[in-house]
């Protein structure tokens, strides 16, 4: 079977320049033409070539100003750039590599240098576009083990509790729709929805017949209880990585309340982290509307009405409304998961 050619755009104004280049690569490679910038990026767009020969002076759009475009899209920006020219100042040629060219070629050329100068960075970028596939591989494998090992402390911190792993990844897409209203990047919001499903992982050190207990805890029994922040805080804060610091800050804060009532450390307003903020509203309003074997699930516009009533006593009163402010959104996530069976 027969080896698929790469492509080269040759990109230039003048027909001699691209019939001397089309002459010395016809035989090795797959040869596209532009006759201008503008024309140069819509075989671009739609030829995707492996490497582009570019002149500089051209009519509308330079040389440079096409560079500066492929290097500026995330679809074209590895496609290597040669310039060729009958500019020889170093100005010049500083100012192509500023504009992301990975070569620079003088006229007159000639067809062996040509030749190996395509060549070389063909191979160049070939080799990139392998280590970029080997990369992507195994950043989505790293990620598919993140969110297995997530998933496991979270089940770890709710086994012998009634709290489903659904409710922890239900309350995670609240959580991340409220912390994406508040203006946090989509870095930052990924990684809050992975590191609130770990808000209870300290339950993990909580006994059995206090977890399970039918009845109301005692004094003793709820203040061993109200310690389950702080083991998981200490559990996470193990980790140095950002998602790990977050989850143990999203534990000890979790049950925290605006007006100061609420525990381990009776912290007030502001003082509370913004992130275990953020998850104390997705937790409470995600287990408000979901059906448990003691009671029906609220309507959204019921949750609703209860975080009002406990804006500025249990919840961050601004982001209660933020909150509420993306019904849409909120209901979508509900949809999703409801139509997953979960």
């Amino acid at each position: 079977m027969e080896a698929v050619k790469s492509r080269v755009l040759v990109v230039d104004d003048l027909v001699d320049n691209i019939d001397i280049l089309k002459e010395i690569l016809k035989d090795h490679y797959d040869v596209l033409i532009a006759k201008n910038g503008k024309m140069a990026l819509k075989v671009i767009d739609s030829q995707m070539p492996d490497i582009v020969l570019l002149d500089i002076m051209m009519p509308d759009i330079n040389g440079y100003e096409v560079c500066q475009q492929i290097k500026g899209s995330s679809v074209t920006k590895h496609i290597p750039v040669i310039f060729i020219t009958a500019m020889t100042t170093i100005e010049d040629e500083q100012k192509a590599f500023a504009a992301g060219a990975v070569d620079y070629i003088t006229k007159p050329i000639t067809p062996l240098t040509t030749l190996a100068r395509v060549a070389n960075h063909l191979a160049l970028a070939n080799q990139d576009k392998q280590n970029r596939r080997i990369i992507a591989k195994r950043t989505a494998q790293l990620k598919e083990s993140l969110i297995s090992a997530v998933n496991m402390i979270s089940e770890a911190g709710t086994y012998n509790d009634e709290v489903t792993g659904e409710h922890m990844w239900r309350m995670a897409d609240y959580s991340a729709v409220l912390a994406r209203a508040v203006g946090w990047s989509e870095e930052k919001v990924e990684t809050l929805r992975l590191a609130a499903p770990m808000h209870d992982t300290g339950k993990i050190g909580i006994p059995d017949s206090i977890l399970k207990a039918p009845r109301k805890l005692t004094t003793e029994e709820w203040e061993l209880m109200k310690q389950h922040p702080i083991i998981g805080a200490n559990i996470l804060g193990k980790s140095q990585a950002p998602l790990f610091q977050l989850a143990a800050e999203i534990s000890l804060g979790h049950h925290e309340k605006w007006n100061g009532s609420g525990y381990p450390n009776e912290l007030k307003g502001d003082e509370i982290p913004l992130s275990a903020r953020i998850v104390a509203i997705a937790d409470v309003f995600d287990a408000l509307t979901m059906e448990r074997p003691y009671k029906k699930a609220w309507t959204i516009e019921e949750a609703y009405q209860f975080m009002r009533e406990n804006a500025g006593i249990h919840f961050d009163p601004e982001l209660v409304e933020r909150f509420i402010s993306q019904d849409e959104e909120i209901k979508a996530v509900k949809q999703k998961w409801h139509a997953a069976g979960k």
